[in-house]
């Protein structure tokens, strides 16, 4: 009984194996019979091949058109079609000759497929060769010819030839397989659109279609470059919209003065610095030093500066370089200790103005530094509306003019010495104050004064 028990419980599955195999066979010839479905190919994906390709044409061509217009101009001007030529022609032959696929094909895994199938001689792609070299006729010569005509033509005046004349109807032509062709093309575009097959004329008349160069193929699109692009362009366009806000003049001058008065002392603790010796004494008189501190007193510094900066003119340009030292020098000492007291200075002071540091400056001169300094904010002070005296580093808060003391007695002279607030005799001006107070008053009272509070602005 045990041996009948085992032989019972098999017989399901020899049932089932027996009916399978019997079904593999007609199962085996249905597949066989089926036809291989074919992979989807986008449309998007050969127009992208094609643009593929002109960037590559592009790049390859625009160094070598620099260096022929290095060496050449005209020669660049001359050469330039046969130099594209040259390089679709060699593209051709190393891609689609070679291998059946252009270079931008191939990044979209595409090839070329001939629907018309034939024994003649194949190149290396598999393809007929003659078909190959009427495909590039059509797509690299006949373009080149065109352009060769239609430029001889233009050069020639063919358009502006009278009805009658040849080049005129030669013209004429020629602008009608312009349209046609165009029109076929849109024709052709919009069947492409249609059922995907054939991308251009050249790929319809010769039976070129482009398939997927391998059976599984996934099309990945990265837009990487793409956010990085879009990131960067925003970007640029902030700076290009903060930059111009941002007051570069008046913010490297805070920064020159907060790097010049940091030292090592300034950094210690208090209670440490007096253990190191700072030297607060020479550090303070150095500070009160300009750049034209050495520079003769009965010459204006504003002058020289101008003087040593101007290089507008290229024939002076070395001499106004040389012309004063910014910095003390010996030749500035000898300036300053001796020199010829007949000999003219080279920056005579005109309308002498004395600041309220004790310097004097041309009265020209001196109201353009301090006025552009005000506007500008670029100087020292709370706001930065103080001009720095080139002599002594401090800041300029107002200037007066340098009276001509009279010798003799009064009734000689004819001024009274008591009437100190004449404006025929005196001008002042201030700048930098807390307030921003700013006014200008002519000798005569005839330019009238414009004052500015803060950012409020009135004008007399």
């Amino acid at each position: 009984m045990s041996s009948t028990l085992p032989q019972a419980l098999d017989q399901p599955w020899q049932r089932a194996w027996s009916d399978a195999e019997r079904r593999i066979p007609q199962l085996q010839a249905d597949i066989a019979a089926t036809p291989t479905p074919h992979s989807r190919i986008t449309r998007v994906g050969k127009v992208d091949a094609e643009l593929l390709d002109a960037e590559l044409v592009q790049l390859l061509k625009e160094p070598l058109t620099k260096a022929l217009n290095l060496a050449n101009s005209t020669l660049k001007a001359r050469l330039e079609p046969e130099l594209a030529l040259f390089i679709h022609l060699v593209l051709y032959k190393l891609s689609v000759w070679d291998h059946g696929a252009s270079y931008g094909a191939k990044l979209q895994g595409l090839k070329y497929m001939s629907s018309k199938h034939s024994t003649r001689l194949c190149s290396g792609s598999g393809l007929p060769r003659s078909t190959l070299a009427l495909h590039g006729a059509l797509t690299i010569l006949g373009p080149y010819i065109h352009n060769r005509i239609r430029a001889h033509a233009l050069s020639n005046a063919w358009p502006d030839a009278p009805s009658s004349d040849r080049r005129r109807k030669a013209w004429e032509l020629l602008t009608r397989l312009e349209s046609i062709h165009g029109l076929a093309a849109l024709l052709n575009f919009v069947v492409f659109l249609w059922n995907g097959r054939y991308r251009t004329i050249a790929d319809r008349l010769l039976g070129l279609r482009l398939v997927a160069a391998r059976r599984n193929f996934q099309r990945e699109v990265s837009y990487e470059f793409m956010n990085r692009q879009m990131v960067w362009h925003a970007f640029t366009e902030f700076l290009l919209f903060l930059l111009p806000l941002i007051n570069t003049r008046a913010l490297r001058r805070q920064i020159t003065s907060v790097t010049s008065r940091l030292t090592f002392a300034s950094i210690l603790p208090a209670s440490i610095r007096p253990y190191i010796g700072s030297p607060k004494t020479a550090h303070s008189e150095t500070q009160r030093r300009g750049r034209y501190w050495t520079f003769p007193e009965d010459q204006c510094a504003i002058c020289a500066e101008n003087a040593a900066t101007n290089l507008a003119d290229p024939a002076n340009a070395l001499t106004s370089l040389t012309a004063v030292a910014p910095y003390p020098t010996a030749a500035t000492d000898e300036l300053t200790d001796g020199g010829d007291p007949d000999q003219a200075p080279r920056f005579p002071i005109q309308t002498p103005y004395i600041t309220s540091c004790g310097h004097v400056y041309c009265y020209y001169c001196l109201t353009e530094r301090m006025m552009r300094t005000a506007d500008d904010r670029s100087g020292s002070g709370s706001k930065g509306t103080q001009w720095e005296c080139l002599r002594c580093a401090e800041g300029v808060i107002a200037a007066d003019r340098v009276e001509a003391q009279a010798e003799g007695p009064d009734y000689l002279s004819g001024v009274d010495d008591e009437d100190g607030d004449d404006s025929m005799s005196r001008m002042s001006f201030e700048f930098g104050s807390e307030d921003a107070y700013t006014e200008f008053t002519d000798m005569s009272g005839s330019m009238g004064s414009y004052t500015d509070n803060g950012s409020d602005m009135s004008s007399e």
